[in-house]
Parts: structure tokens; C-alpha cells; sequence
């Protein structure tokens, strides 16, 4: 990234006031190191980190050094200046570095010279300027004649001092890494009975070797004097840095990924027995001497539960893995946990354990965790992102057919839970990997390639593996079945959408947008829900919106009640400051959306402001969204008396008429992101003649494992189609009993759709697969599917060779493009 100063802002920077760049910097030092254990050995970049929960200072700043270890925190008049600007945005990011000593640093120091370097959008440039200006710091910028003494990667990049080239350091780790062949390995045979594929052998293979093998992390090197470098962060040490034992396994989803952990898990298993019976002769191997607990520990979402257990009952000998589910009731005793092979757990236990002092799965040093479907952390603020980051672990898996799903700092979570150093930093993250990408710069696009090369496997069926190889795979065709809307359907369209537009321009700039999100979310929910049923949208739009842009709740009650059934009636709403489904849904005097816990967290800040419009609040200032009442779930509520069906609805039944007579015994899967529509299909659908199952969210993982099981159990009576929702039934579930998959509605994220299409076309397929869009022509899904050919972009050229431009999260732009206004 090329740094700049606010004087005369470059071009580019000035073109698009979401970028950011470099302002210039502060010096000053790193205080209060006597209370810390972390240490800083030579130059290095340390992290900074805004506290804003700090008992002592609200204004406080921390440090960290590249093992993310606090080494103290910066001078409590600097934070004063600095911590409200970080807090209110308007410095996107501050970064610090220790400068290059002549002398060797005292391990016992109390303090250390620091350079903090400040980014900011150029828009509020001169606000900060003024900020530092007016607290008497002088900001050392781009035309200062001291700004040559920056240390920063950003301005080393630039002027290429030395010979420190970060772009060839980058490629060297990819190319070293990639010339280490992969050899096959079987899986113990006194567990696992299955045969493996050949590429599962060589996944299996793969994982040993990074186990069990000695080498360096990536940019470590030993020194002349005995010592050892990291080349990146000239991070020196006397200590051997520890191998980097685990990585990503990314395989395409449906390749049989559990079945290699589960191998891998075997060998660690038959490995103990030859541990235990070495131990009765009088010499043992040295590599089978390993001492402490041999317990891997799984964690993945309910859902996928189910998937493990059925792959452990169908490919492993009975008895030969001790498994425990630390699920509802379980033990709070480590020893005993420590007697198991496996234990599954879920993400959201995790999170809720967190805090909790008596939780034995934070104390247990595991022998391995291995994280299932591991996009689930993509949060790096979420609850249950930091608990199974602060895991005591010795081998660490990130598991996942889709580590990219929006854009690449979904990555950044997944290398701080592997402790990838120094891209467990977030500004390390930021600084080399994620401002390069967001430019567009093919630097950053070839250095996200070569790290992900360094730790990762990945190989993608239509690719790596085929029809041809040893999986031979029945082939998965993707159509698009376009819909014409019936005149009256299009005229409730059209009208809904020009409310949209209205609104959109009546905001006008984007704060206003921003301020107004929940509005411009309603509209754009609406209009993706009258492209299947107008039965699903209700038609008195006008009654939800004030006259003035921003209403108060409190004093409308029916409002608070609309935007609940916003969250419930979007399968895909987040809470804009965690990104997940909001959990206790709180919404605020000014109409926004969030968690319980995370508003709460804001109000205990400094700020104590809306994130999105920063409106001032107080806790009267919240409110608990009322539980929505949903009509009958049997299929038999009042909407669908003697209504007319839809016209998508019309072009399924179509669909799957035609493809019953082709095959009687076929069955196909229906995938909606709206539960409401899964209801409304159930009784078309049997007047028809099918017999329907559904599966959706608010089922028990007990309910849905019934549901799956009665969907894959054959027979002229079973069950021919499955309606699913995206969520319930996007990861870790096996419906390789239907050969036809009906995407009804489309997502904005298309890992969550391919998740959804590997349900059905994976290992155990038999036929082959089909899978139908339902894209209704001139509307809102058109512009979806031009939205995920974007992200399709980003993550193919991640781990490939293509270029392309990064995605940030849905902003202004793209609402924008929803409405049709670009």
C-alpha cells in the first residue's frame, strides 16, 4: 500500500472516500511493561488495541507483540487524544512499531521508543490533524523531513530500503512450501474399515506431515549467531519458534472430509496403543514417547453432528473410538472428558462457556481441536470466534469448503485461532493482506495465494478430482429456470420497489443510508419475498414508515412488533456489530437492530452511541422485540385456503411433475432462506401428489437427524421431496437420496448456496445431479446472482491463479444496486 499525506491527498485516495491511507506518524513509547509477561526482542510491529471496558483508563490503548502477548499500553495523554478519534472512526486503524536499536533491548526495560502510524479515509483527514494539532502532537507526514525515519511496512514497501522486498518474502514461503510433495497414507486399519479415496489418503498424508513435521513456520529462518529470524517482522529470538502444526483444510465440499479426520483421529488412537505397550519392553521410539492428553477435540455447528455420528457408526470398527458429546447435560469434570478419543461440541457452547470460570473445556490442554465448518468464526467479535481462539491446543484444524464467503478478512479469525503469527494480528492482517486486496492490487491477491499455499489443501471436484478419478463422482449440472411475474404480482413489484427507490433517494447521502439501514433492509426483504409469494409480504407498507426519517418505538409499539418480524422473517439478518443472527434481538429507540449482548457491551463503553447513526443511548433506550407468532406450522394456517398459487410456485410444481415422470422414485431437495415459504409449499405440494418433508431452523438437532433419516430411507412410501432450509441443512448433512436440488430463492452469499448443492451431489452419489435456480426475470434476483458472481470471483482467485478484486462488506453501493439504482 502506498503511503501519502493529507497535503495534497492522492488522486486515488481522494476518488473514493472508503479508502484509507497513511497520515503520517506519532512518536512516542510503550509504558507500563513491569505488569506484562510478553516482550518485545528487536524491531518489531505490535499490535494496538482500544479497551474501552479498562477499569483503570476508559481512553485505554494496549499493546500487543507478534505472539499477541500484552506488553503494556500506550501513555495514558496519547490514548486520551487518540481513543475518542479510534472510537468515533475516524481513524480507521493505528499501528505501532518498536524501531530498529543499535543496542541490544533490555529484556527488564520499563519502556520503549514506539512509532504509532495513523490511517485514516481522506474525508477526515484534517479533523484528525486538528485533534493531534490542538493536544500539541506533532504528526510526522509525508513531506515532513523526519517521515524517512518510518519503519512502517507501508512506507518500507514504497521505498524498497534495504533489501527487504515484503512482496519477495511472500513468494519465497509459497514456492518453498509447494515443492513438498504429498504422500498418500492409509488410514490405521484396526479403527478405520472403510477404504480411503486416493485423494483422501493424500489429504491424510498431508495433515501427518504437517503434524508431525520439525520445519520453521513460514518467514522464520535461523541466524549466523545461533539464533532465529522472523524475515517479515524482524522479530529476532534465541528460542526455536514451535513448527506450526495444523493448517486449513479447505477440500470441496462433499469430498469426504470426515472421513479423514476421523482417520486422522484413528492414528492418534492406534499411536497411544503403541505408546502403552512400548512402555512394557525396555526401549520405546522416541517419536512415540509423547506425553499428556490425546483428545481431539470437534467443534462444529448441531447440524453437524448428526454427519460425524453416522461416520463413525458406518466407517470405523465399534468401540475402537472412545466419543463423547458435550452437548446439553454434560460433565464438568476434566479427567473425565480426558478419558475420550473424541469429544464433539458446538460453537454456541463455546461462546456460553466463555465466561464461565468452571468450564473444563478452557482448561484442558487438548491434544488437537479441529474446527468443523469453521466459516462459522468469520466474526473476529463474536462471543464464540474468542472462545475457540483462547483454545490450549497443541495442533490446530480449521475445516471448511468455503473459508471465504464474503470477502477476505472472513480469513483473518481462522489464522488467529491457528496462532499463525504474525497474521494473527489484525493489523498485520490488515496492513499487508487486506488493504492491498481492497484496492484491487494484484500484491495483495498474490500474497493471500502464496500464505494460503504455505498452510493449506484444497481440491475442487469439477478440477482436482473429477469423474475420472478414483472418486468418479456423477456429474452436477447448474441451470437457471427464469419466471415471468402475472400482472398483478408484477404491479405489487413494481409498487413496492419504487417505495424503495423514493426512500433510497430521500436519504440521499450515505450516512443518512446507514442511519436508515433498517429501512433500506426492510424494502430490499420485501422484494425478495413478493418474487415467491406475495402471501409472504405484507401488502400495508405504507404503515410501517413514519413521516419523518427516524421514529421513536417507544411510542410506536406496532413498529417495534414489524421490525421483529423483520429479523424473523429474513433467515439471513445479522446483528451489524457481530454478524450473526441476533440472539436476544434488542432494537433501539432509532429503529436499529442488534444483540442484546453487543448493544450492552456499546452502552458500557465510552461512546455509549448507535453504531450506525450514533444517536445517544441509554439502556431506556432498549427494547425487546416481541416474539413473532407464526401462523399453524402443520401447513393448514388460513393463507392457504383457496389462494392462487404464485408463479414460482406454478413453475415448480411444473418442475417436479416433470421430473417425477421421468423418474417415479427420484426425490429432490427445495432450498428457501424463508420458513414462512417452506409452510406455504407443504400444501400445494400434497394436493399434487408428493409426499413432503420439511427441515428448517427451529427444529431440534433430534428432529432433524428423525427428518433426514425418513428422507434417505427408500421404498414406494418414503418421502420423494424435502423442503429445506438454507441454514438448517447448508452444512454438514448428507441427502445423497435426491438427485435434484431447487434453489427457490437466491442467497446473497454463494458458499452458503454451494453448501447447499453439495448436500445432495458428494461422496455415496449415485445418479447424477441436477440443480435448478428459480430466478424471477427484471427483479432483485437477477441483481443477487450479479452480486455472488462477484464473491465467486474473490475466492476462486484466493486459491488459485486468476486475478480478481476483493469484496468489502455489503455497503451503500450495493443496497444502491439492489433497488436498482445503478
Amino acid at each position: 500500500m502506498a503511503a501519502s499525506s493529507s497535503r495534497g491527498a492522492p488522486a486515488a485516495a481522494a476518488a473514493d472516500d472508503n479508502e484509507t491511507y497513511l497520515l503520517g506518524f506519532l512518536i512516542s513509547k510503550i509504558v507500563g511493561m513491569r505488569y506484562y509477561h510478553g516482550k518485545i526482542s528487536g524491531r518489531e510491529a505490535v499490535g494496538l488495541v482500544r479497551q474501552p471496558l479498562n477499569t483503570y483508563d476508559s481512553n485505554a490503548i494496549a499493546v500487543f507483540n507478534a505472539r499477541n502477548e500484552q506488553v503494556g499500553h500506550l501513555p495514558g495523554a496519547l490514548a486520551k487524544v487518540l481513543a475518542p478519534l479510534l472510537d468515533s472512526h475516524l481513524i480507521a486503524v493505528a499501528q505501532g512499531i518498536v524501531p530498529r536499536s543499535g543496542s541490544k533491548i533490555n529484556p527488564n526495560a520499563y519502556n520503549l521508543p514506539c512509532q504509532v502510524h495513523l490511517f485514516a479515509r481522506p474525508a477526515a483527514a484534517a479533523v484528525v490533524e486538528a485533534a493531534l494539532h490542538e493536544a500539541g502532537l506533532d504528526l510526522i507526514h509525508a513531506d515532513h523531513p523526519e517521515f524517512a525515519l518510518s519503519q512502517a511496512a507501508a512506507v518500507m514497501e514504497r521505498t524498497k530500503k534495504g533489501d527487504r522486498d515484503v512482496d519477495k518474502l511472500f513468494s519465497l514461503v509459497g514456492k518453498k512450501e509447494g515443492e513438498n510433495q504429498i504422500q498418500p497414507m492409509d488410514p490405521p486399519g484396526d479403527v478405520v474399515l472403510s477404504e480411503l479415496f486416493g485423494h483422501q489418503k493424500e489429504a491424510l498424508g498431508w495433515m501427518v506431515h504437517r503434524e508431525e513435521s520439525a520445519d520453521l513456520p513460514p518467514f522464520w529462518q535461523e541466524c549466523e549467531d545461533g539464533g532465529f529470524e522472523n524475515v517479515l517482522t524482524n522479530q529476532k529470538t534465541e528460542n526455536r519458534p514451535p513448527p506450526l502444526k495444523g493448517g486449513i483444510f479447505a477440500d470441496d465440499m462433499g469430498l469426504g472430509k470426515t472421513l479423514t479426520l476421523l482417520s486422522l483421529i484413528g492414528r492418534t488412537k492406534a499411536r497411544n496403543v503403541g505408546v502403552k505397550k512400548a512402555r512394557g519392553g525396555k526401549r520405546r521410539k522416541v517419536e512415540d514417547a509423547e506425553e499428556g492428553s490425546r483428545t481431539t477435540l470437534v467443534v462444529c455447528p448441531p447440524s453437524v453432528f448428526s454427519s460425524w455420528v453416522t461416520q463413525l457408526e458406518e466407517h470405523l470398527k465399534a468401540g475402537s473410538l472412545k466419543v463423547y458429546i458435550y452437548h446439553g447435560e454434560r460433565t464438568r469434570d476434566k479427567k473425565e472428558l480426558l478419558k475420550y478419543d473424541l469429544i464433539l461440541t458446538t460453537y454456541s457452547i463455546l461462546g456460553t462457556e466463555f465466561e464461565q470460570e468452571d468450564s473444563p473445556v478452557k482448561d484442558i490442554e487438548w491434544f488437537r481441536v479441529i474446527l468443523d465448518e469453521a466459516h462459522v468464526i468469520k466474526n473476529s467479535a463474536a462471543r464464540q470466534t474468542k472462545a475457540v481462539i483462547a483454545l490450549n491446543a497443541e495442533r490446530r484444524w480449521v475445516v471448511t469448503g468455503t473459508p471465504i464467503q464474503n470477502n477476505s478478512f472472513d480469513l483473518y479469525p481462522l489464522m488467529a485461532f491457528l496462532r499463525f503469527q504474525p497474521f494473527s494480528i489484525k493489523s498485520y492482517w490488515q496492513n499487508l493482506i487486506q488493504r492491498p486486496l481492497e484496492k484491487g492490487n494484484k500484491t495483495g491477491l498474490s500474497r493471500l495465494q502464496n500464505l494460503l499455499g504455505a498452510i493449506s489443501l484444497r481440491r475442487i471436484k469439477d478440477i482436482d478430482i473429477g469423474t475420472k478419478s478414483t472418486v468418479d463422482l456423477p456429474s452436477k449440472t447448474v441451470l437457471a429456470c427464469y419466471i415471468d411475474l402475472s400482472a398483478e404480482e408484477r404491479e405489487y413489484y413494481d409498487q413496492m420497489q419504487q417505495e424503495g427507490r423514493n426512500k433510497m433517494q430521500e436519504f440521499g447521502d450515505r450516512d443518512l443510508i446507514l442511519r436508515n439501514y433498517s429501512t433500506v433492509l426492510y424494502f430490499i426483504l420485501r422484494l425478495r419475498q413478493l418474487c415467491d409469494d406475495v402471501a409472504l409480504c405484507p401488502l400495508d407498507m405504507k404503515a410501517w414508515f413514519p413521516a419523518n426519517s427516524i421514529e421513536d418505538v417507544s411510542k410506536n409499539p406496532e413498529l417495534l412488533k414489524k421490525l421483529a418480524s423483520l429479523v424473523d422473517d429474513g433467515d439471513d439478518f445479522d446483528c451489524p456489530i457481530c454478524l450473526c443472527p441476533p440472539t436476544k434481538t434488542i432494537i433501539t429507540s432509532c429503529t436499529h437492530i442488534y444483540c442484546q449482548t453487543c448493544i450492552m457491551k456499546i452502552l458500557k463503553s465510552s461512546s455509549s452511541r448507535c453504531p450506525i447513526c450514533r444517536r445517544t443511548l441509554s439502556k431506556e433506550d432498549l427494547f425487546l422485540a416481541p416474539e413473532v407468532k407464526h401462523p399453524d406450522e402443520d401447513g393448514s394456517s388460513n393463507l392457504e385456503s383457496d389462494r392462487p398459487l404464485s408463479s414460482k410456485v406454478q413453475a415448480l410444481l411444473k418442475l417436479l411433475k416433470a421430473s417425477q415422470n421421468e423418474d417415479p422414485l427420484s426425490k429432490s431437495v427445495v432450498f428457501s432462506q424463508f420458513k414462512q415459504m417452506l409452510i406455504l409449499l407443504e400444501s400445494p405440494l400434497r394436493k399434487a401428489g408428493f409426499k413432503t418433508l420439511r427441515l428448517d431452523g427451529s427444529m431440534s438437532a433430534k428432529k432433524r437427524l428423525q427428518v433426514i433419516q425418513e428422507f434417505t430411507h427408500g421404498g414406494p412410501d418414503s418421502p420423494t421431496v424435502l423442503l429445506a432450509s438454507l441454514k438448517a441443512a447448508g452444512a454438514g448433512v448428507n441427502l445423497t437420496a435426491a438427485s435434484t436440488v431447487y434453489l427457490f430463492d437466491p442467497w446473497w452469499n454463494p458458499g452458503v448456496e454451494e453448501q447447499a448443492m453439495d448436500r445432495v451431489h458428494r461422496i455415496g452419489q449415485k445418479k447424477e445431479v441436477k440443480v435448478i435456480r428459480l430466478i424471477v426475470k427484471d427483479s432483485i434476483e437477477e441483481r443477487i446472482l450479479t452480486l455472488q458472481e462477484r464473491k465467486k470471483r474473490l475466492i476462486s482467485s484466493a486459491f488459485g491463479k486468476k486475478g480478481g478484486k476483493d469484496e468489502k462488506e455489503m455497503r451503500v453501493e450495493e443496497l444502491r444496486m439492489m433497488l436498482g439504482l445503478d
